[in-house]
């Protein structure tokens, strides 16, 4: 059977890969690497990623969305064709349809730049679709029903807050905390702390081995390693989960503070519902320990993290990728 549809989670971190029947097909990082001299692509997704902070002057290896939304147009391009050729195996006798998730702030030039990428790197058709109404649909939420749903996705570069009723966002709320600002706040703090330079995958490494938004009773440890800033001298140093609690403070304020913006303008009835069900957080970023406890601490509403968290984007995207003909009239922006 030859691929027509194609699901695509593009995030600030992650790209992840939808085809209908087969499931996730791809999940690698949303990085490419280029040659400074004739912009030539040298690789893209993981092999990129390891190129990061090890490059010579000749080449970049970065990531072309910054909080979101295309940061560098060609490189984006490179990397959706990439993806396509990969997701189609080298078969190619039709173009295929593709349906990618955007943040639900994205404003129209995004959005065209988004669409004219996708149909750049072979898309025949390109759909832009919302994050938070396709985290909600990978998160089994009915969001067809006429009652108040909350869900925040989490992702690399932004979080979106959206209270969903009626296959709608009622009330919506973006703040560019995500993953890749925790670990730059990691990375900081560690600086300071203890006069170690990191680079950005280390500090991602101690995010998921030691990360809490909580002070834990019993605080976990790891060691790390690093460029000693005094002595210029590489140095191994233990970091506690308390480190990453104190480091993440001033985002974690930030995100919940966006949180409860979307609560106050949320209508009475919708509230309350929100209230029975409680809040559903999606994305790679809810996965950090005693997030869920955080929010529901702060915002006295039940607080629980959706199946599968980083999945939930690409499998929205599929579930209405399947449904194609439903969603088109009320969410999709098309060309």
């Amino acid at each position: 059977m030859f691929i027509k549809k194609i699901g695509i989670d593009l995030g600030t971190k992650n790209v992840l890969v939808y085809v209908p029947k087969k499931g996730i097909i791809i999940n690698e990082p949303s990085v490419v690497a280029v040659s400074k001299a004739d912009g030539k692509v040298l690789a893209v997704g993981f092999d990129a990623k390891d190129m990061i902070g090890r490059t010579p002057d000749t080449i970049i290896a970065e990531r072309p969305l910054k909080n979101g939304v295309i940061a560098n147009y060609h490189m984006t391009e490179a990397m959706l064709r990439y993806f396509i050729n990969k997701a189609l195996g080298g078969v190619r006798l039709l173009r295929p349809e593709v349906m990618v998730a955007v943040p639900g702030g994205i404003t129209s030039t995004e959005r065209r730049a988004v669409i004219d990428a996708t149909i750049a790197a072979g898309a025949r058709a390109a759909y832009i679709i919302k994050e938070p109404i396709v985290a909600a649909i990978g998160a089994d939420i009915p969001i067809g029903a006429a009652s108040g749903h909350m869900i925040i996705d989490i992702g690399g570069g932004t979080a979106e807050i959206a209270v969903i009723s009626l296959g709608g966002i009622v009330a919506w709320g973006s703040v560019r905390i995500g993953g890749n600002k925790f670990d730059q706040s990691i990375a900081e703090y560690i600086r300071h702390k203890y006069n170690l330079a990191l680079g950005e995958q280390s500090a991602e490494e101690i995010k998921i081995a030691v990360g809490s938004a909580l002070f834990m009773n019993k605080p976990l440890t790891t060691e790390i390693k690093g460029r000693d800033m005094v002595s210029g001298l590489p140095r191994i140093i233990s970091v506690t989960s308390d480190d990453t609690t104190e480091a993440l403070q001033h985002d974690l304020e930030l995100l919940i503070e966006a949180i409860k913006g979307v609560l106050q303008n949320t209508p009475p009835e919708l509230s309350a519902d929100v209230m029975d069900k409680g809040i559903i957080l999606s994305g790679g970023t809810a996965l950090l320990r005693n997030l869920d406890e955080l929010i529901a601490q702060a915002t006295g509403v039940p607080t629980y993290v959706a199946d599968e968290p980083l999945l939930c984007v690409a499998k929205g995207t599929g579930i209405a990728l399947e449904n194609l003909e439903s969603y088109k009239r009320s969410i999709l922006a098309t060309k």
